[in-house]
C-alpha cells in the first residue's frame, strides 16, 4: 500500500510535495476545521504534524469542543451508470437493498483491508 499519509493519536493528515517551494505539506483530515503543517525534510514535516495534532487537541479540549468531524453516515458515491445497474440487479437477486448491498461491500472491503494491514504487522 503506497503510504502518502502520516498518522498519529489516531489523526490522519496528508502528505504532498511542493516543488516550487521545495517543502513538504499538508491538512488533518476528519477533523471540523483547517490545520496545516509543514517542514522541508521529512523529519520537519512529521515533527510539524505531530505538532499539529496536539496544538489541535489542546484547543478543542479548551473549547470543550470534539476533536473529530461527526460522520452522519450518509454520503452521496458517484459511480459509472453500467456499475450502478450491476449493483441494483445483484441487490435485488440478493433480497436486499441498494444501501445494504452497498453497506456490505464497504464492510466486506473494510476487514479485507484491516486483515491485510495486521499480517503486514505481524511479519
Amino acid at each position: 500500500m503506497k503510504k502518502n499519509y502520516l498518522e498519529y493519536k489516531g489523526f490522519h493528515g496528508t502528505v504532498n510535495y511542493s516543488n516550487e517551494d521545495a517543502v513538504f505539506f499538508g491538512k488533518l483530515a476528519g477533523i471540523n476545521g483547517l490545520v496545516t503543517f509543514e517542514g522541508s525534510s521529512v523529519k520537519e514535516l512529521q515533527k510539524s504534524f505531530k505538532s499539529a495534532i496536539d496544538d489541535y487537541i489542546e484547543i478543542c479540549e479548551h473549547k470543550q469542543k470534539p476533536v473529530l468531524k461527526s460522520m452522519k453516515g450518509s454520503f452521496n458515491v458517484r459511480i459509472a451508470p453500467e456499475l450502478h445497474q450491476k449493483a441494483a440487479i445483484i441487490s435485488l437477486k440478493k433480497g436486499l437493498s441498494l444501501n445494504q448491498f452497498i453497506q456490505k461491500a464497504i464492510e466486506s472491503a473494510l476487514n479485507e483491508e484491516t486483515n491485510i494491514l495486521a499480517k503486514k504487522m505481524s511479519i
